[in-house]
């Protein structure tokens, strides 16, 4: 069910800002989620060592990667589907979505030869995540 792969080949990325560009579940049960996605709607995975005990695994349709899933740091994060925006300037973006009320829970981190991110919550306290690609 599981393959090790480096990288994803035949990305298809839409670069545009403010688009919803990326999804990624968070699950503390990895194998029983991998169990029923890949059950449910035929997808594989391939997983990638980040290191430290911890991987990111990449749900696949045929060739093309359509979402991550990751067992968050804490037990404290639920179970849920977070989506990424795409945004020119990460930074700023941060920034002026705090002015206007959201909360900052995953500080700017740098996913090297890829881009950056940052996870939030906005003001009504929804999970969201921004993207800004190298």
């Amino acid at each position: 069910m599981s393959e090790e792969k480096d990288d994803c080949e035949n990305s298809e990325e839409d670069r545009t800002p403010g688009i919803f560009s990326w999804r990624e579940l968070m699950t503390q049960d990895v194998e029983g989620s991998t169990k029923f996605y890949t059950d449910l709607l035929g997808w594989s995975v391939n997983s990638m060592d980040m290191g430290g005990g911890m991987n990111y695994d990449m749900f696949m349709q045929g060739e093309r990667p359509i979402a991550g899933m990751i067992k968050p740091p804490s037990a404290e994060v639920p179970n849920m589907w977070l989506n990424y925006i795409t945004v020119e300037d990460l930074d700023a973006t941060v920034e002026k979505a705090q002015s206007l009320g959201a909360q900052l829970h995953m500080p700017i981190m740098d996913v090297p030869g890829k881009g950056r991110f940052a996870g939030m919550a906005d003001p009504q306290g929804a999970p969201i995540a921004f993207w800004q690609f190298a």
